[in-house]
Parts: structure tokens; sequence; C-alpha cells
């Protein structure tokens, strides 16, 4: 299973500000995507899981902003799975204009069932195989 994830994405005017920016908001839906495809890559579906009733949510979320993204830039995103432990899943994240670093981040994660309680995270809950 891959532990790193590489997509590209244009930054889309209605992701913009008034200064052309990419609004500072819209950064955590990039990173979502980015571990939603990681974890695709990996075999998961966040459906499945869910269905399943395990959920994964952002327990933390921290942003360091180098340099503005804006309109029409194609960006590349690296999402790196830097850590699973028993109950969390930490990644790391990186956004690229060509060679130039715009933005790292970093986020944690925790699974839950339907009523919120933190699970334990193993395969099975993650992928639906046994661990």
């Amino acid at each position: 299973m891959p532990d790193e994830h590489e997509m590209q994405i244009r930054v889309r005017y209605s992701e913009t500000d008034a200064m052309g920016f990419l609004h500072h908001a819209n950064y955590a839906i990039y990173f979502e995507m980015g571990r939603t495809e990681l974890y695709r890559a990996s075999g998961g579906d966040y459906r499945g899981m869910e269905e399943r009733g395990f959920f994964l949510v952002v327990v933390q979320l921290e942003c360091r902003f180098k340099r503005p993204a804006r309109y029409d830039d194609v960006l590349t995103l690296k999402t790196r799975l830097a850590r699973r432990s028993p109950a969390k899943l930490e990644h790391e994240y990186e956004l690229w204009r060509d060679s130039e670093l715009l933005t790292t981040a970093r986020s944690v994660l925790a699974c839950v069932d339907r009523e919120g309680k933190v699970q334990p995270i193993t395969d099975e809950r993650l992928f639906g195989t046994a661990d």
C-alpha cells in the first residue's frame, strides 16, 4: 500500500479571494482531496467504511503558508501518511507550484463510530479486511 500520493489541482476562480489568491479555507478542501485519493490508492473506500459504521474525523489541522497560490495556477499536492497509531492517522501535505513550495500542512484524524465514540484504527475498519 502506498504511503504517499501526488495529484494536480488547478485553482478555480470561485476558490479565490478579491486579490485573486486561493482563499485560505480552500486549502483544507484540497488536503481532504489528497487524503481521499491516498486512501483510494491504498485500496480504501470512504463510502464502504462509512457503511460499516466508521468515520475518520479531523481532530487537528495546522497549515503554514509560504507563498500564495493564484487563480489558474496548476498545483501539485503531495499527501503522505506520516504516522498510523492505534487511535489516529497523521498526514503531511506539501502544495507546490512547479518547483516552488507554497504551503505545508499536517492533519490528525481519529476513527469514530456512529455515536462519535473513538474506535481503534484497524485494517478491517479501514478496508473491510481482517488485520
